[in-house]
């Protein structure tokens, strides 16, 4: 009776606690113990044999497993784990490792985690634990495996980032929901009774429902994180699983209901009230077009303090000094004082006072996303930005963005997409993306040759679009010092060797609707000196610049590169009376159809050589199949920058 009772107990045993009987720490095989390297992910300085996450709803806990064969001494930063957590509700439990050497030696884990605060505040504490495996060495296995433990009355649907910085031979996920007397609620107190997932990377397919409830995710030779430049979000690209519990029975009932949501509530704090009505007829005039009244108010917000880029303030300061917690846009006015979502919304309201059609839209963030509507989430959507119609044209704008010019959006709300409200009501959007001949940098040097070859002059940087809006964005968050640093770290890696730049002061830095002037001190060597010849590089800004898309000949991820971008370039070189030009360079005139296009060319007057390039790109996003015409364009224009030009010395020079 009891051998039967037993073997009853264990067929009903849920899937985590078969999940944790594989998680215990195997015997390495002898090909693992000699592997030197891995033919699957050949260079790789470590790779995964088994990893396997295992959630569960109904004993409250997360667990993971690792086992890693370092290759390199790069490869011996795994030993070393993080786990960050919510301290109140989560505790890092049952943290078990050990370092096996390539003789089999074993070494257990003795020392106990590190517990770190990352942030706290009143509401909430993040920390990390932190442990380190022992006496790792090339050729090394290491294995670790820990518990994360969560109160009876939170759930946790898991969020799998399947891919991981290194190759994955095999991996294993599951997830056993809650289930039975558990009501799961949200913020709001609605029932969640339905669970759903949503992927990246095509992997949502290869989930297995179990008939005991549960889900089960087997993978085999995962590739590691992609590391390639001017990527996109990770979160778009890595391959991960998000479960969640939701009310909603379909993607489209869910966005339509979350919608019209999130349209009430905008509205509501969009609310043009009595107060704001009188105010903004302070702010325009009657007889101002709709187009002055907009850039009228677009000023009149841009003068408030937005704590995004100060800080909020605390509710010690909102009481002493007499102020409520916002509410509505009303009380942004009042305090004279919001959040870029705030702001946003307030220059809607104050809109709307004024008799324009002005909307809201809330938008992902495309520095840390592309939103993705299967993932049934409105924590996707990061940032409002407003919509004004001027003429029966929509004019998108960005009031939250401090030192933002009317009619642009920073480029992390350009290509973006989410909730809008229009003239038809509500509705799903994506936002526009400016032409190239919105974002300019020009570069105008003038720069005096002296017969050793050495270089003395000056730099003017023009910078309009979101290279200003940069510029001007980050003075706000830091001090002087950091900004001079920073930019002269940013000039100097476009710079000839031997060339320093000082950055000295910016013009205009405040009027955020003028162009941005920088003026920049160079000296040092640019010349080579060969006998009788000086060699000049015709492209100052080109020919030690880092072409992007040049070394790289594949691609595996889309092209991100922000925003399209025109640089214009202008150098004039003085050279010594006593040397000559031989062959000028002849004009490169290199072009990618209705994506980018270079020109270079130089032109002698007298001492003086003025040399100019032209470099634009209309595009942002581009798929990796595009790659092959991208790389193609890039190595035509590395070449183009490599040209020279060669100063002779006359002969009556030489004869002194």
């Amino acid at each position: 009776m009891r051998l039967k009772h037993l073997l009853f107990s264990l067929c009903c045993l849920p899937v985590a606690f078969t999940s944790q009987l594989r998680a215990q720490f195997p015997a390495p095989t002898k090909e693992e113990l000699e592997m030197t390297s891995d033919p699957k992910a050949p260079g790789a300085d470590a790779v995964y044999f088994y990893r396997e996450e295992t959630t569960d709803d109904s004993l409250h806990y997360h667990s993971v497993y690792a086992r890693i064969k370092v290759l390199s001494e790069k490869g011996k930063e795994l030993a070393t784990v993080r786990i960050p957590y919510e301290r109140h509700n989560f505790k890092v439990t049952d943290i078990k490792g050990r370092t096996i050497h390539s003789d089999g030696t074993a070494v257990p884990l003795t020392t106990k985690p590190s517990d770190l605060v990352d942030v706290k505040t009143k509401e909430v504490q993040i920390n990390t634990a932190v442990f380190t495996l022992p006496s790792v060495e090339v050729g090394s296995i290491l294995e670790y495996k820990f518990q994360i433990r969560y109160e009876d009355n939170v759930v946790n649907s898991p969020d799998w980032d399947v891919q991981q910085p290194y190759f994955v031979h095999k991996a294993h996920y599951a997830f056993l929901p809650a289930k039975g007397m558990y009501v799961i609620t949200n913020s709001r107190g609605e029932a969640l009774n339905r669970l759903m997932y949503g992927s990246v990377g095509g992997i949502g397919e290869k989930v297995s429902h179990k008939i005991t409830g549960g889900y089960e995710l087997d993978l085999t030779d995962i590739p590691a994180i992609p590391s390639e430049d001017w990527m996109p979000p990770q979160n778009s690209v890595n391959w991960r699983l998000q479960f969640y519990y939701t009310q909603y029975a379909t993607g489209a009932e869910f966005w339509q209901k979350e919608g019209n949501r999130w349209q009430k509530e905008a509205d509501h704090f969009a609310e043009p009230t009595k107060a704001l009505r009188e105010s903004v007829t302070q702010i325009v005039a009657a007889n101002d077009s709709d187009d002055q009244k907009s850039r009228k108010i677009y000023a009149a917000v841009m003068k408030l303090d937005n704590t995004d880029f100060t800080r909020e303030k605390s509710k010690a300061e909102l009481k002493s000094e007499k102020l409520k917690q916002v509410k509505d846009a009303e009380d942004v006015w009042k305090q004279k004082s919001g959040s870029s979502d705030e702001l946003a919304l307030l220059y809607i309201a104050l809109a709307r006072a004024a008799g324009l059609h002005a909307y809201p839209m809330q938008i992902v963030n495309r520095n840390h996303a592309i939103f993705d509507p299967t993932l049934m989430s409105t924590s996707q959507l990061d940032d409002y930005v407003a919509i004004v119609s001027i003429d029966g044209k929509d004019v998108y704008l960005d009031p939250g963005q401090k030192m933002c010019p009317y009619g642009v959006l920073h480029w992390k709300h350009m290509l973006a997409s989410g909730f809008r409200e229009s003239d038809k009501g509500l509705g799903a959007g994506t936002t526009p993306a400016t032409p190239y001949t919105t974002n300019l940098v020009d570069r105008i040097a003038d720069l005096t040759i002296d017969p050793s070859g050495n270089v003395k002059g000056t730099i003017r940087f023009i910078l309009r679009g979101q290279e200003a809006l940069h510029w001007r964005q980050l003075s706000l968050r830091t001090d002087e010092n950091e900004v001079k640093k920073q930019f002269n770290e940013e000039i100097r890696r476009e710079l000839p060797e031997g060339v320093q730049a000082d950055f000295n002061h910016f013009l205009g830095l405040p009027d955020y609707e003028s162009n941005l002037l920088a003026m920049v001190d160079v000296s040092g060597t640019l010349a080579n000196v060969t006998g009788k010849h000086l060699i000049l590089p015709e492209e100052f800004f080109g020919a030690h610049a880092g072409h992007p898309f040049v070394s790289q000949d594949k691609r595996m991820t889309p092209i991100d590169v922000h925003f399209a971008l025109m640089k214009q370039d202008a150098v004039t070189y003085h050279v010594p009376a006593e040397f000559t030009i031989e062959n000028p360079p002849a004009p490169a005139s290199i072009g990618w159809a209705n994506h980018a296009a270079f020109k270079s060319s130089s032109t002698v007057k007298g001492n003086d050589i003025v040399a100019t390039r032209t470099i634009g790109y209309n595009y942002t996003v581009l798929d990796s199949k595009e790659y092959g015409d991208l790389h193609d364009f890039y190595q035509k224009v590395a070449a183009a920058d490599q040209q020279q030009i060669v100063l002779t010395r006359s002969q009556t020079a030489r004869g002194n």
